[in-house]
């Protein structure tokens, strides 16, 4: 695109007085109007043609590869061209609705600028397009391009607070602690032959062993490792709605992160499932601590949907996917009848094969409103109404338990730590 200046404006303008004296004049010096306009029409065709042209222009682009939702990253852009560089190039970095580049407008010194890049939400954010423009020498044309560069950064959870959340629960010392304990304990896996002492069960004496080195041996186990566990997360519209300040999906999010990064550090594997009217999202079972980041990144991709959940649609690919018994964990919310009774259905399927942590919201809204005293009428209603949703959402949980399903439930400020503790009472008492 090339546009005139604004000197090329003021220039053209310039010239309509002394036209309008002469005119008044001469009445034969009108046509010198003509003539002055002519001229600025012709500079500014020939700047613009002796500036460098947008086919000569490459911009290079060093954006973050992804972005928690509570920092802020950086974005270098820097301009390149074939022949020598205009004096002053303005840029303009374009984004989609989950970010935001600040500042608006940027003058790059040297050719080169960096830009502040702030998540707005939670999401698969994106550089869309970079904006560059650039005067002509004689300053009368701006030409100026755009460059669909669609960058993806995405924006994820706060992965530092989850760190700091998972060093406060169990700091290093504490988690190597755990791991000692959960390893060598009651498990059922072997680790290794130890003379006997106090400390082992006179059952695990090995007696052939012992008779071979002339001393009692006893076997010693560990619970086993590699368990897979899936975090299947509904993002539906009923999650999208808020909890404690929060969306319920945006929530889970954190909890399963939170869990993931104990269980990784503990040898099992994890993965993340998320669905809504349809599966959405999954993947794949990763091991090791250094595979959080690709649960991190790949954790953008559930977002906030308007659409109704389909429990069998979304629980039904996920079980078709697991080959092996797996711990799966399932956040969901759930407000009517029907799409309780189709969630219980579809559950119980995936319970005949696998062990299942359903994650239940507390809402501590609506148990405030069943035990506030009322004042008036609408409070009395109010009460009634919240004591009939109470009432439901326990039913529900209690239907599941009779199914086999662990239910963890907590307030959502206590989520992530509840949930974290039922996954290691379960790999305790070798459930998993």
């Amino acid at each position: 695109m090339i546009y005139p200046t604004r000197r090329a404006i003021v220039l053209a303008a310039a010239g309509a007085p002394p036209a309008l004296i002469a005119g008044l004049v001469a009445p034969g010096w009108w046509a010198a109007a003509g003539g002055w306009v002519a001229l600025v029409l012709g500079l500014v065709l020939v700047d613009a043609l002796i500036g460098p042209a947008r086919d000569e222009v490459s911009l290079i682009l060093d954006a973050p590869t992804q972005l928690g939702i509570a920092g802020v990253g950086e974005a270098r852009i820097a301009a390149r061209f074939a022949g020598a560089r205009p004096r002053r190039l303005g840029l303009a970095v374009e984004t989609n609705d989950r970010l935001t580049a600040s500042p608006d407008r940027l003058y790059l010194q040297r050719g080169e600028g960096t830009v502040r890049l702030t998540p707005v939400r939670r999401g698969a954010g994106e550089i869309t397009a970079l904006w560059l423009r650039w005067p002509g020498p004689l300053g009368l044309v701006w030409k100026q391009m755009r460059d669909p560069v669609r960058r993806p950064v995405p924006v994820t959870p706060n992965i530092e607070a989850i760190k700091a959340e998972a060093v406060r629960l169990f700091s290093r010392q504490a988690l190597s602690g755990v791991k000692a304990q959960l390893d060598l304990g009651d498990g059922s896996d072997f680790h290794a032959l130890k003379e006997l002492t106090g400390e082992l069960d006179t059952r695990a004496i090995d007696w052939k062993q012992s008779a071979r080195h002339m001393k009692l041996l006893g076997k010693e186990f560990r619970a086993e490792t590699n368990h897979p566990i899936v975090f299947a997360i509904d993002g539906g519209r009923q999650m999208t709605e808020p909890l404690a300040g929060a969306p319920r999906v945006d929530l889970a999010l954190n909890a399963a992160l939170l869990t993931a990064f104990v269980c990784l550090k503990l040898g099992d594997r994890a993965a993340i499932f998320g669905f809504d009217s349809r599966p959405r999202l999954y993947t794949g079972l990763v091991s090791g601590a250094s595979a959080f980041e690709r649960l991190r990144r790949a954790s953008a991709a559930i977002d906030y949907s308007p659409e109704e959940t389909n429990y069998t649609l979304g629980l039904t690919e996920l079980g078709a996917r697991l080959q092996r018994r797996s711990l799966l964990v399932v956040f969901t919310e759930f407000t009517d009848q029907t799409t309780a009774e189709l969630m219980i259905e579809n559950i119980g399927r995936l319970v005949r094969r696998h062990l299942v942590l359903f994650v239940v919201f507390r809402d501590e809204e609506l148990e405030a409103l069943v035990a506030r005293e009322p004042v008036t009428a609408e409070d009395v209603t109010r009460a009634v109404t919240a004591q009939m949703l109470l009432k439901n959402r326990e039913v529900v949980i209690e239907r599941l338990r009779r199914l086999g399903v662990h239910i963890v439930d907590a307030p959502a400020g206590r989520m992530g730590p509840a949930l974290l503790d039922a996954y290691l009472d379960l790999k305790r008492r070798e459930l998993l």
